[in-house]
């Protein structure tokens, strides 16, 4: 069984994996230091490339932000949770909950990331009210769904090279999603990891006796639907009217915008989130009062988001991830460059957690050794989007909406997802290598 070979690796990183504030830390220092001894650079020359970068995600900070409390607000309305509750009534036993969780997050994950993330989380919270599991399995089985999110329809890198005039189009033109999103390749890849990764979570599942049970005090979000009218003001702050004027012409802008050939990404669902939530709490004073509590786990976005800018800064800046992609390429042939661009691409993205700012730094490398060696590009592409996502399951930036929902710390998750880590590598590098 799983459980037995997860053990220690979930004792390993409950004993040495650090707050994610102190994995940034160090993964800054270490940044400073790779780009002085491998790239040459002076520590006051890589300290202005950190402080220049340091500033550059303040929009996509703010987007996670609102990923998380927009995903709250929305789930803890009655009606959302009414149905998350219906859904987990399907299941009626541990292992039955741990496979489905993970359907779940895999599938919203497939359509777009910020949904799969948030929606992943929400449904674990409602599976763990009404069956008694182990709860940290369950929220990295939450979390495990993200992993196929860069090969899904919300792909940043498929996208990109898919739209017209985009950044590297003169090297290799446009192209379109039927070579990467929808090519054979990476559909099979999808299925597998639609079949392995349920079923590897479900071997992980220890025994009752070894089972942590979540606290009920942190699945305790029962939304305050009271009443008080005390002062004029209080006649707005429970105005129905109030909100649903507002809320429906959110509604109608999201459907003139999906009339219009609007595609989901990062704001859209952000706006969907928002507007939804509005309409569905009825009024505004229950709307803040759910807001008040999504915010209080936003603190780790806040903080850590900035520091992972410096570094992407560091990385770039310094020539330090085009020389890591340069050194695989080096060694590759055609049959093995996506192979190569994969393990390069998951290593780029433990400093640089960004699909689209890693294609920044990686196509310059990949795309003309793909060229020189006769490689296909589409797979080369979707090699690093693979990688992209890969390490995901080892960097906590992308766990902090879902541990701040789950009410966890990654160490309590992360072990699990070292033991998926290995599996899922080798089931994508035999899809981009083989398929």
């Amino acid at each position: 069984m799983l459980d037995r070979a997860a053990r220690p690796m979930v004792k390993l990183v409950d004993k040495y994996l650090p707050d994610p504030y102190i994995f940034v830390l160090i993964l800054t220092l270490f940044a400073f230091i790779a780009a002085m001894a491998f790239e040459g650079h002076g520590p006051m020359a890589v300290i202005e490339m950190w402080g220049n970068g340091f500033w550059s995600l303040l929009t996509f900070s703010m987007q996670m932000l609102l990923v998380l409390v927009t995903g709250f607000m929305l789930a803890s309305t009655p009606f959302v949770r009414g149905i998350l509750n219906r859904v987990a009534a399907l299941a009626s036993t541990p292992g039955q909950a741990i496979v489905l969780v993970t359907f779940v997050a895999l599938i919203a994950s497939w359509i777009n990331w910020g949904f799969g993330l948030v929606v992943g989380a929400l449904f674990a919270k409602a599976l763990a009210r009404q069956i008694k599991v182990h709860y940290p399995l369950l929220i990295a089985s939450a979390y495990s769904g993200f992993i196929v999110w860069h090969g899904g329809l919300a792909g940043s890198i498929p996208l990109v090279i898919a739209t017209e005039g985009h950044f590297t189009a003169d090297v290799i033109g446009v192209i379109g999603t039927g070579e990467t999103i929808f090519a054979f390749f990476n559909l099979a890849i999808i299925v597998a990891l639609f079949i392995v990764v349920p079923l590897v979570n479900r071997l992980m599942l220890p025994s009752e006796e070894d089972s942590i049970h979540v606290d009920p005090a942190i699945l305790d979000d029962e939304p305050d639907t009271s009443i008080s009218i005390n002062r004029p003001a209080d006649h707005l702050e429970n105005s129905r009217t109030l909100a649903w004027l507002v809320g429906f012409s959110g509604i109608a802008f999201i459907f003139q915008y999906f009339m219009n050939g609007g595609g989901l990404n990062l704001n859209i669902v952000n706006f969907m989130f928002l507007f939804l939530a509005i309409i569905l709490h009825q009024t505004p004073k229950r709307l803040l009062g759910s807001l008040n509590e999504a915010v209080k786990g936003g603190s780790g976005i806040v903080i850590q988001f900035p520091f992972y800018a410096g570094i992407m800064g560091v990385m770039t800046a310094s020539g330090l991830a085009a020389s890591i992609s340069s050194g695989f390429v080096s060694i590759a042939t055609a049959q093995s460059l996506p192979f190569w661009s994969f393990i390069s691409a998951g290593l780029v993205n433990i400093f640089v957690p960004s699909g689209g700012g890693q294609w920044a730094v990686q196509a310059p490398v990949m795309l003309p050794a793909a060229q020189e060696l006769g490689a296909s590009i589409p797979r080369v592409a979707m090699a690093v989007a693979w990688g992209d996502a890969w390490t995901n399951l080892l960097q906590p930036f992308w766990a902090l909406p879902v541990l701040a929902i789950a009410g966890l710390k990654a160490k309590d998750i992360m072990g699990y997802c070292l033991m998926l880590l290995i599996i899922t590598g080798v089931i994508i590098s035999v899809g981009l290598t083989w398929l």
